[in-house]
This record gives structure tokens, sequence and C-alpha cells, in this order.
């Protein structure tokens, strides 16, 4: 992807006018033709009126030819390699294909080494993301110490040191009771837990169980492996009263029964990635170890489910699930391989497709790409308000072009969407204000009025 990072720029201050955009607003649920007034990092002003005769003397004035402007894209589900395995990626190359892909927050999982089961690791990630100047960067805690699924973390003290949510990412919680007392405690601290819906003693297979994984001769992994930790899960909200995230639904029917706990008025919510309402488990192809992921892609029936969760609002939210992993991981036996793909610069592409094929609108997207993470993990971005931070992705959702790992700005290349044509470019992204990204296809006409 050509374009430029401008991880230098100064702090914004003063005023600048983005005008002739066309303004995404997922809040309203509206689209229409306006302008931004961002003032010292911050929305000062929008709407569709706004400088309709051109920006007053003395603001600096962005015309964005007609392209889209939306809050800024917040993802909840972000694995790097630093601190412990800084050559798959580090917090500073993350924001860079953050920066590429229109993600303005990033939510860092804790499974690392070591894991972010100590305060000092969740302030260690906020002094980087000081030091990176890039996109901002929030940390969960640990769920359990180790990440072993037996004792709880120390879920207070990582509140209090900033965790944002707590989780044992991809190490789903077998232990019933561990994930109980898990709800109970966080309670005290309006905490929420964020748990991956996987039966663990039923999830050790290569792929999604079926034709596929017959035809190929790898050991497969059912489907009801997930919606049986789901309705699991739902037991154990009901019993505590808790808040739980369901992460990266993959399966018919764990969306139909999440839909009748929501009806129930459970206070539950969930997302999925992209490979599961883009992709089947036909991807997997040859052996093609970029498509092995956690939980393994699915079948079309379920795929074509997650698409309607998504369309009905039964997903709350979408995130990238970017996990790099090294040639060392990936170039090996299909069993063999560690499972996971790098998410951050496809995410905003592939999701469009959601939108070119009329499946939801611009608004609906980013309502899902957007404002509902920044709701559910309480962070300040996500949305157009006057006093929000300036958090913004200009993008042309209809630009065309191929993914190609080579052009990736991640450290490693494992997307499982390698060779696929999409629609739908990142011009520019911002961050208070700060443009830290622009395209090369995008040179702003800037001056002052």
């Amino acid at each position: 992807m050509s374009g430029n990072i401008l991880r230098g720029a100064a702090p914004h201050t003063g005023s600048t006018a983005f005008i002739n955009a066309r303004i995404v607003d997922p809040t309203a649920d509206a689209e229409y033709t306006g302008a931004i007034l961002i003032s010292d990092g911050k929305i000062a002003d929008f709407g569709p009126n706004l400088f309709a005769s051109g920006a007053p003397y003395g603001i600096e004035s962005i015309d964005c030819r007609g392209l889209y402007l939306a809050p800024g894209i917040v993802d909840a589900r972000v694995h790097t390699g630093e601190p412990g395995e800084e050559h798959k990626e580090t917090l500073e190359s993350a924001g860079i294909a953050a920066a590429v892909g229109g993600i303005t927050s990033l939510v860092l999982l804790p499974d690392n080494e070591p894991p972010f089961d100590d305060a000092s690791l969740i302030e260690f990630v906020a002094r980087r993301a000081r030091q990176v100047k890039l996109a901002n960067m929030y940390a969960y805690g640990a769920l359990t110490a180790g990440l072993e699924g037996k004792e709880l973390a120390e879920i207070g003290l990582l509140a209090e040191a900033g965790a944002v949510a707590f989780t044992d990412a991809d190490h789903a919680i077998g232990n019933a009771q561990v994930l109980r007392r898990a709800l109970y405690y966080a309670k005290a601290f309006d905490a929420l837990i964020v748990h991956l819906p996987q039966e663990p003693t039923l999830s050790g297979g290569s792929m999604t169980s079926g034709v596929m994984a017959t035809r190929l001769g790898l050991s497969g992994v059912p489907p009801l492996a997930e919606v049986m930790m789901v309705e699991r899960d739902i037991r154990l909200v009901e019993m505590t009263g808790g808040r739980l995230h369901l992460s990266k639904i993959s399966t018919a029917e764990s969306v139909r029964v999440i839909a009748a706990a929501k009806a129930r008025g459970l206070k539950l919510t969930c997302d999925t990635a992209p490979p599961y309402f883009a992709l089947n488990d036909l991807a997997v192809g040859d052996y093609r170890t970029f498509g092995k992921l956690m939980p393994p892609l699915r079948a079309e029936a379920d795929r074509a489910a997650v698409v309607d969760g998504l369309r009905s609002g039964v997903i709350d939210a979408i995130v990238s699930d970017h996990r790099p992993q090294d040639q060392d991981s990936k170039r090996v036996p299909f069993a063999q391989a560690e499972p996971g793909g790098i998410g951050l610069e496809t995410l905003l592409p592939v999701s469009l497709e959601l939108v070119h094929n009329r499946q939801l609108s611009l608004p609906q997207l980013f309502q899902r790409l957007s404002s509902a993470p920044a709701r559910l993990f309480n962070l300040p971005g996500g949305k157009l308000a006057k006093g929000a931070p300036a958090d913004l992705v200009l993008f042309d959702s209809d630009y065309a072009w191929q993914i190609d790992r080579v052009d990736f700005w991640s450290k490693t290349k494992n997307s499982p969407f390698d060779e696929r044509p999409v629609q739908g470019q990142v011009m520019a992204t911002i961050v208070g204000g700060r443009t830290i990204y622009r395209h090369d296809n995008f040179t702003p006409t800037a001056a002052a009025a």
C-alpha cells in the first residue's frame, strides 16, 4: 500500500476545517455531504450545513473532494509481539499498520511473554503508546494468572493501572467455576469480561469438521464446540448478573443462541472478525496455512449466518483479530502451523464488502467498527460529537485494488485475504487532529481561507 506515515506531526493546535466530505455519522445513523471543524485536537463542530460557502478567514481548510469521512476505527482485538516476540510485531509496527488501515484506537490482547497479568505491563503499553505517537493504544488485563485458567489475576489492580477489560485472549476458560468467580468479582469494578467461546477438549483439530476437512485428511473441530461454550457462558451470566462479551462468533447456532439471550435482557455482547463473514472453509484450499485461524474458518451456511447477525445487530462489533505469525510458524505442514492472521490493514476494505453487497449501510458498518466498540470498552473515540477526540478516517469506498502481502506495513505477512480483490482504500488517518497517515493518491488542497 502506497502512502506516508506522518508520525512526526506536532500535536494539533488551532483550527482545521475538513470540507466537501461525505460524512458518515454512526451515532445518528446518517450520511450526508458536509464538514467537520477540528480545534485543538477535538471536534468543535460538524454537520451538513457547516461551511457550505467555505471556511471563514483564518481557518485552515482541507478539501476532501467528496471522499467519505468517518470516526476512526476502534479495533478491540489486536495481538502484538511486544514484549516477548518483537520479531513478529512491535507496538510501533502495529501502530503503523493501524494508521494505514484507518484504525485510530487499538485494544491489545494480554497473551504476550510475559502476559499482562501485572499492572506494570499495562503501564508499559501506555508509556510505549506515548512514545510511538500513532494510534491510541489500550490494553486488556489477563483474566487469570499466567493465562492458565486456574486462579484469577489481580483484576482490581489491573483496572486501576488502566486495563479496559479482562480476557485470556485465545485461551478459553474451561473451568466454569473460574469464569463464574470472574463474573462475580468483576461486578465490583463494573469490569467487562471478554471470552473466546471454544470448548477446549473439542477444539484441538486443524479446521472445521466437514467435507473439506475429510477431503484434505485433516482433523476436525466440530462447530458445536463454540455454541456449547456460548450456552454455558450465558448460564453463568444469568447466575451472576455479570457483563460478558463473547469474541469471534463464527457459527449459525451461536448467532441464534445469543439472539435469544439478548432478547431476555442479559448483559451479553459479542463481536466477529472479517474471516468469519467474508471467507469459508474452502479458503483453506490446498493446505493454505494462512487460512488456519482460531476459531477455524466455517462452512458457507455459518458465514451467511454471521452476516445476518451483523445485519440484525445481534453481533455488536467487528474486530480485526490481528495475530501476526512468522514464516517458521506458517511454512510448515498445515496441522503443525500456528493459527492466526494479520488484519489491521485489511479490516476496512474487507468490511466494506458488507456495504457493497447491500448487507449494511455505511453508518451501520461504522456502528460495528467504531461507535459500538468504543462504547463497550468505554473508550473516548468512535463517534462524531462536539468535544470528542478528532479521531477520523478519510476513505474512498470505491477504490479498487488487490490485497498483496508484499505491500503490507506489518512485520509479518500472514493474511488469509492475500490476493483478494477489494473495493475501499484509506486516504488519510487522523488521531487527535494530527494526520498520521496519508495515501499517495490523496494530496489535500490546504490553504488559509
